[in-house]
């Protein structure tokens, strides 16, 4: 399968991304070095690693996450298409945390050396990266809010809602459902849940007809209700830069 050619990339059709200039679709053109495509369960980029690429997701979804020193995972946030990964590597040295495919993926592939070209040449590409930051860091503290202050029931809620309004944005739905391929463990460590208890949680808001996780699919019956319950208001997904 050819690389998509930016000008072409099925993402910027989407009205959850800003629109890019000509300029910047020529630029990011020549800052894409080609695609990577890789099977689930693959180790896009390492805590500690020092990766000479940064990364677009154009399809699948992956995890972030990091180890404990007694060897145990916390996963930080989720991967969607859109999302941009390796920027810690390209600014800090090296990464913080790991990167994991929880489904196939296809990702852009850009080369790192060219990062500080952008800055020079691009202030407004490089200004959206600052903006990525910024709104990686606001999800990060929406999390901790959420651990903090939101039952079981609330946080799964919010979760499941979170992820099931970016998917739809990018227009992953199907009758009401989006592909979820990560693993209940997973949403139990992003949520500082245990499996059993997420399990339970699971169970009760299907039993309430609000959603249903199953074969790789969340089936959304009740949005509203749902919102309801994770104490936050339906509002479309924010705009944001797409690398």
């Amino acid at each position: 399968m050819s690389p998509v050619a930016c000008a072409a990339c099925p993402l910027r059709k989407r009205p959850l991304f800003t629109p890019f200039t000509p300029e910047e679709v020529v630029f990011m053109q020549k800052f894409k070095v080609g695609e990577l495509i890789v099977d689930r369960g693959t180790t896009l980029l390492m805590e500690g690693s020092n990766s000479p690429q940064l990364f677009t997701v154009l399809r699948g979804q992956g995890i972030r996450y990091t180890t404990l020193e007694n060897g145990r995972r916390q996963v930080i946030n989720f991967l969607f298409p859109g999302d941009f990964a390796g920027l810690q590597a390209g600014l800090m040295g090296e990464m913080k945390h790991s990167v994991e495919s929880s489904s196939d993926m296809t990702l852009c592939v850009f080369d790192r050396a060219e990062l500080w070209n952008m800055f020079r040449l691009q202030p407004g590409r490089a200004y959206d990266l600052t903006w990525i930051a910024a709104v990686e860091e606001h999800f990060l503290g929406e999390t901790i809010a959420s651990i903090g202050q939101r039952n079981a029931e609330q946080r799964v809620a919010w979760a499941l809602l979170r992820i099931y309004e970016r998917l739809a944005a990018v227009g992953l739905v199907t009758e009401a459902s989006v592909p979820l391929p990560f693993r209940q463990q997973d949403m139990a460590d992003a949520l500082g849940l245990s499996l059993v208890h997420t399990n339970k949680t699971l169970a009760r808001l299907r039993e309430a007809q609000m959603v249903n996780w199953h074969d790789g699919r969340l089936h959304v019956r009740n949005r509203e209700a749902l919102a309801k319950l994770a104490l936050v208001d339906l509002e479309r997904p924010e705009i944001r830069p797409l690398m």
